[in-house]
């Protein structure tokens, strides 16, 4: 059985903020210069194992939380409570109960979204970003996401994400296993299914997990996805749209933190979503003025796939500031 034994050399704690409790990975020295890990969808602090020792042996303290909803975090039942304004302000009631007055920054996938967000209303509490796989899109300052993501089609998977309880459904047709696992392992350009097909069954079930995960690894992700479901997780993308509306007082900011923006080539969103042409044609340096940019040779879970990679490419860039 997977448990938190197998990962001894990180110390685990439950912290209050922001009306929940976060459970919360460190690992390092405590008067070390803090790095806040983020995860994205569907993952957990284990997400940073490979950064988190690395960085622990450079001289950092990682800080790896299971956000809002996941893992051995709090799972709010209400729907709206998972705005980016909930999950930045659970970062902030942490920074603020472990006496850290500022941070460096990593983050992935949904953990990248929340972490420009982080960087855009608290600036101040940011010494510097690396973030991975969704670059920052300025607020469009009249059209909804999801009405911008009709594009895609009925069947792309954020669009079948909005109702309430189809994905679940969709997922449970599956064991959680067998659901991480597709996710884990997509390598196509376009999460569309094709018309009247949920896109959990479009996915193919490998026979065999990624290699960039152990059999260990992904007992404990199942572990903790069969305790709480994927609800929580799946309301981040329920409340894209609300979000967006209370954005407006931020219409037209830049984001000014120094920021290393790192990309797989063969990331699910480098092509579907225009996200290499974004970054490429300066579309991203526009918005994030103090902006290097790394593409390097990988899919979308990219800080495990590459880990080596990765974690030289975020030492690097922090050590280069301190």
């Amino acid at each position: 059985m997977a448990n938190e034994e197998k990962f001894s050399e990180v110390r685990h704690r439950q912290v209050a903020t922001n009306r929940i409790t976060m459970h919360v990975a460190e690992q390092g020295d405590l008067s070390a210069p803090p790095v806040l890990l983020l995860h994205g969808f569907p993952e957990l602090w284990l997400s940073w194992r490979h950064q988190m020792a690395a960085l622990a042996a450079n001289g950092y303290r990682a800080i790896a939380p299971d956000l809002r909803g996941y893992g051995d975090t709090d799972v709010p039942a209400d729907p709206a409570a998972y705005t980016i304004f909930h999950i930045v302000g659970d970062l902030i009631g942490l920074l603020d109960q472990l006496e850290l007055p500022r941070v460096f920054v990593v983050g992935h996938d949904w953990g990248a979204n929340v972490a420009w967000h982080l960087c855009l209303f608290r600036p101040d509490r940011v010494r510097a970003l690396v973030n991975m796989g969704v670059p920052y899109f300025p607020r469009h300052p009249s059209v909804k996401p999801t009405e911008r993501l009709k594009a895609f089609g009925e069947g792309f998977y954020i669009t079948q994400f909005q109702e309430a309880g189809r994905a679940e459904n969709s997922f449970a047709k599956y064991d959680v296993l067998t659901v991480l696992k597709k996710v884990f392992s997509i390598k196509m350009d376009n999460l569309s299914a094709p018309p009247g097909m949920e896109i959990m069954d479009f996915l193919e079930a490998p026979t065999s997990h990624p290699e960039w995960i152990s059999d260990n690894e992904l007992q404990y992700f199942s572990e903790k996805f069969q305790k709480n479901g994927f609800t929580g997780p799946l309301n981040y993308y329920r409340n894209m749209d609300l979000s967006w509306a209370l954005m407006a007082p931020w219409q037209g900011a830049k984001i000014e933190v120094p920021t290393k923006f790192i990309l797989g080539d063969k990331d699910i969103g480098c092509i579907s979503f225009g996200t290499s042409m974004y970054v490429k044609s300066g579309g991203l340096k526009s918005v994030v003025p103090n902006l290097e940019v790394v593409i390097i040779d990988g899919h979308h879970f990219i800080q495990q796939e590459k880990a080596e990679e990765v974690t030289s490419e975020i030492l690097s860039y922090f050590s280069s500031l301190c």
